[in-house]
């Protein structure tokens, strides 16, 4: 029972630790300009010698931020929609494309196989430092630079949800798709009535962190949108300026919000493949 009463109590400092976050971004919205000046401006300027202090409630609460940022930020929704221009077709075509892929390194017997995989898995180390130039040379050659293709394709072909569907897809037995077989269904056949049900919730675990992080993306929307038309709303923050910490925060929320409910409607889905990844690195 202490034992238990202790991790209890880790787990419960740890997750406040981690919705601490949200509760100063969500409070910083609901605070006046003089008084967020006043608590955590100094800790943001070069020069001062004043003390940051934060409080837990403000003073005077007040919707003035997020009233300006919905109502007189057209700019804010223009990003929005960017945004949404370029990660939707992202994560489908990242499940177009890493879906069977992933069935045909899991159960399909091929010359090159594992090769081919040590590859992926190489890939999916290399950061995006190493790999901005030779994607930048490409696009430079197709003529899309400064599209939204040039964001939205080099994500589609990701590799790290292929190592993640391929998980899920190791856990399904290959004694039903013998079974299947018997019965007449081709490869196929196999993997949409077999694999793709099965796999289903690595499949969405793959889709919601592919989401995610296509959603937070800064460095190559950076990189290869050097129209500020074509931004999303990941580099909108960055031109905000520090003398308004709450309109920052209220868009802070805003941008949060998409994410945060693609999480919580997946959430289950997302334990459940890593649970299966889990099950397959133990069973190796």
């Amino acid at each position: 029972m202490l034992k238990r009463a202790l991790c209890l109590a880790l787990l419960t400092l740890l997750a406040l630790f981690t919705w601490w976050v949200l509760w100063f971004m969500g409070m910083g919205a609901l605070t006046p300009k003089d008084e967020l000046l006043a608590t955590i401006g100094p800790a943001l300027q070069s020069e001062g010698e004043e003390e940051a202090v934060w409080c837990f409630l403000p003073s005077w609460p007040t919707l003035g931020p997020l009233v300006r940022l919905v109502l007189d930020t057209p700019v804010f929704f223009s990003m929005f929609w960017n945004a949404c221009k370029l990660v939707f077709p992202q994560a489908a075509g990242q499940l177009a494309v890493a879906t069977p892929a992933a069935w045909a390194f899991s159960k399909l017997r091929f010359p090159g196989r594992r090769a081919l995989y040590a590859a992926y898995l190489v890939l999916m180390v290399l950061p995006f430092q190493i790999t901005m130039v030779p994607n930048y040379l490409v696009l430079d050659k197709l003529g899309l630079m400064d599209t939204p293709l040039a964001v939205i394709l080099p994500g589609v072909f990701s590799t790290f949800p292929v190592f993640i569907i391929k998980k899920g897809f190791d856990a399904v037995p290959d004694s039903l798709l013998e079974a299947a077989a018997l019965d007449g269904a081709g490869p196929l056949r196999c993997f949409v009535s077999v694999g793709l049900p099965l796999g289903l919730p690595a499949i969405l675990s793959a889709a919601t962190l592919g989401f995610i992080e296509a959603w937070n993306a800064i460095e190559q929307p950076m990189m290869f949108l050097q129209d500020r038309a074509n931004w999303p709303l990941s580099l909108y923050l960055s031109n905000i300026t520090v003398d308004d910490l709450g309109f920052a925060m209220a868009a802070s929320l805003m941008m949060l919000a998409p994410p945060l409910l693609l999480f919580l409607a997946g959430r289950r889905y997302l334990e459940r493949g890593i649970g299966l990844f889990a099950q397959t690195n133990d069973g190796m």
